[in-house]
């Protein structure tokens, strides 16, 4: 019997890009709150919360809203208000990262705690569970036997990341952009100093490497894992993204969409989390949006190779150049091209190159200006018109099937509109003056065909059923309105029988398994202190943000290790002679690098 639900998890920049992500597979989508976002440029009115909820509901999909920055004590008060408002508008879930929510006056919402909140092991996320979490989204940095570690110690929802860009940081524990720019990731103002250039250093301060973008890591694609993550504990699979683009939200969503489909046709136990089926009109691929190429990022084991040499999009790969002339390459691909593609490629230097395309014949493509570029190099295109022009035609993939039963009335026809499991029903009725058809057999094929358009909506007519005694002439208006709202009246039904869960909150005192807090905790008001002193802890450094000085700090800790990249781990490689990096640089400031081998972390310190 299927009783475990698959959750699909797709980002929401707006309502328009929610429901986009509904029409195209996402089981549940994830949206900023008005304020306090962990996005702080990707903001939503309530008025749009509301929205995207009804739309969402009509489906049984559900939508979270993150408010997962820390707050200042000043904030504290426009953030209650604004989390009622927040439930009033229908929302499934809060995702926070600040424990001192959990000390206001809180309406009965679910809450789910940020990947922020250092979600890494099972003591942290029992202790969550205790105090009255529903779910935690874990760390990106977990394996497989990690999560199932997790699963095995707690009872709490789990979700996991499986695509999208990655922070070389564990989230949360990031200080680096508040630090040089004063921009706090935790405040969801993040200037991505992990995307820039930095010379590498030696241990006698010796540049190793310039210009690199030894920090910028490949985009997560756990697309081939997903049974896996299943098996170990996973509920719901999220997708990053709440500043991607909406082609990109689309593409993403199909290709999970059909993955975990794929996998609920074929085991049991699992079931579909909201309601209706898919059909693409085209054929989902990540390669052709947005991505860095990929990595399934430490799920499995420690691999070399997980950084990316450019911040920027790279595409997909479609060949190696096999000749050049001035204004054009011919490339060993059977791939066609559009003008106006953007075609991308790795200088020996590891700078990336490109060229739009002008003009394409078969595999040879032409441009307006010489391309230095040399035989072999592999070309990407990292611009699609062809593929982002068929996404943008396509508007909804979800389809919900039903039956109708158009029958004759006393004083006129009535149509019933059901779900083919039969769990939801509705009518809608006419009443009207009976003619006889002068051609019956035109009169009978009117009904049915007026009857099966069901453009607009996302339902799918899979039995019509047509019961009268006599054939009667109806107007192709009064079919349509029939029709129209019975539909509607359908539509609105799956919208308020959806079942949302409401959970109050009740505090307790359990108490934390530590008793002092560092600036790590990222404490930053009165209620979040409150929070942590009534679960038994005593001493509480102030956040980050708050500190007068942060000399000396730990400003990342990561699972990157420069030393293993370099081909120099003790542990891993055996090979403790070779030079790596001591230190890193950026604009003249230097930082340091501590190698923890034993939890195999690396930390940057000021």
């Amino acid at each position: 019997m299927k009783t475990n639900p698959v959750e699909l998890l797709s980002p929401a920049k707006n309502a328009e890009y929610g429901i986009a992500a509904i029409n195209f597979g996402a089981d549940s989508v994830y949206i900023g709150a008005p304020r306090f976002g962990a996005r702080a440029s990707a903001g939503n009115s309530i008025q749009d919360i509301e929205t995207l909820c009804n739309y969402a509901h009509r489906f049984h999909s559900k939508v979270f809203v993150a408010l997962n920055t820390i707050l200042f004590d000043h904030e504290l008060s426009e953030a209650e208000k604004m989390i009622h408002r927040i439930y009033e508008a229908g929302a499934d879930a809060l995702i926070i990262q600040d424990m001192g929510i959990l000390e206001m006056d809180l309406p009965p919402i679910s809450l789910h705690a940020s990947t922020q909140a250092n979600n890494t092991h099972p003591e942290q996320i029992g202790f969550l569970e205790k105090v009255g979490f529903d779910r935690v989204i874990l760390a990106r940095e977990l394996s497989l036997s990690q999560i199932q570690e997790i699963r095995n110690k707690t009872h709490i929802e789990l979700e996991a990341f499986v695509h999208g860009a990655l922070c070389v940081s564990y989230s949360g524990q990031c200080y680096m952009s508040a630090f040089i720019g004063s921009r706090s990731g935790n405040r969801g103002e993040c200037a991505q100093p992990c995307r820039l250039q930095y010379n590498l250093l030696d241990e006698r301060n010796t540049v190793i490497e310039r210009d690199t973008h030894a920090l910028s890591l490949r985009d997560m694609n756990r697309g081939e894992f997903l049974y896996e993550m299943l098996n170990a504990g996973v509920t719901a699979f999220k997708i990053e993204g709440r500043m991607k683009d909406i082609g990109y939200v689309k593409n993403v969503t199909a290709f999970y969409r059909k993955k975990l489909d794929k996998i609920i046709a074929n085991n049991e136990r699992y079931a579909h989390a909201s309601l209706g089926h898919f059909r693409f009109d085209f054929e989902p691929d990540p390669d052709k949006t947005f991505n860095r190429r990929y990595s399934d990022y430490f799920l499995h084991n420690r691999e070399a190779g997980i950084t990316s040499k450019s911040p920027k999009s790279v595409g997909k790969p479609i060949g190696k150049v096999i000749e050049v002339g001035y204004n054009y390459i011919t490339i060993n691909t059977r791939e066609k091209f559009n003008n106006g593609d953007g075609l991308c490629f790795f200088m020996p230097d590891g700078k990336l190159n490109g060229f739009s395309v002008q003009q394409s014949e078969n595999n040879r493509v032409f441009t307006s200006e010489s391309i230095n570029i040399k035989i072999d190099t592999l070309v990407y295109r990292n611009s699609d018109l062809g593929f982002s022009k068929l996404l943008a035609a396509t508007e909804n993939a979800r389809f919900i099937d039903i039956d109708l039963h158009f029958k004759e009335t006393e004083n006129g026809f009535m149509l019933s509109a059901s779900t083919t499991d039969e769990l939801y029903h509705a009518e809608s009725s006419i009443e009207i003056e009976k003619n006889p058809a002068r051609d019956e057999k035109k009169a009978s094929e009117t009904v049915e065909q007026q009857l099966r358009k069901t453009g607009g909506t996302s339902f799918v007519i899979n039995e019509l059923k047509i019961e009268w005694g006599s054939v009667w002439f109806i107007p192709i208006g009064e079919l349509n309105r029939l029709r129209r709202e019975a539909l509607e009246k359908l539509s609105n039904l799956l919208g308020t029988k959806f079942n949302k869960s409401e959970k109050e909150l009740h505090l307790n005192n359990e108490p934390y398994f530590q008793d002092k807090l560092d600036y790590k905790a990222n404490v930053s008001n009165l209620l979040s202190q409150k929070f942590w002193k009534r679960h038994g802890v005593s001493e509480i450094d102030d956040a980050f943000e708050l500190s007068l000085s942060n000399e000396g700090c730990v400003l990342m800790t990561t699972k990157l290790c420069l030393r293993f990249e370099a081909d120099a781990c003790p542990v891993h490689r055996n090979a403790s002679n070779k030079t790596y990096p001591h230190s890193i640089e950026l604009n003249g400031t230097m930082f340091h690098l501590e190698y923890d081998c034993k939890a195999c972390e690396m930390k940057i310190v000021k």
